[in-house]
């Protein structure tokens, strides 16, 4: 009987940590999502409001410069994510 109560608790640990193995899988692609996004929500946040001095708004390529910073951003972050072999 302690034979089978020991597998039993084996066998349920190791679901476990596979269940919690998946988790920290999950969580860690949820983080580098949100971490790409965050600067370009704060660009983006910036570039709503309804400010009169805002030099690069007259410019001719302002909006152009900004879409090329957003990208350039969100490229060196997934960049980085994947050497470190997070991505």
């Amino acid at each position: 009987m302690d034979n089978n109560h020991g597998a039993a608790k084996e066998i349920y640990d190791l679901y476990i940590s596979k269940i919690s193995v998946r988790t920290n899988e999950i969580m860690q692609t949820l983080t580098i999502i949100s971490t790409v996004f965050i600067p370009l929500t704060f660009i983006v946040g910036v570039y709503g409001m309804n400010f009169e001095n805002m030099p690069e708004l007259k410019w001719g390529w302002g909006y152009f410069a900004v879409w090329v910073i957003m990208i350039v951003c969100a490229f060196i972050m997934v960049l980085f994510f994947k050497r470190k072999k997070w991505l």
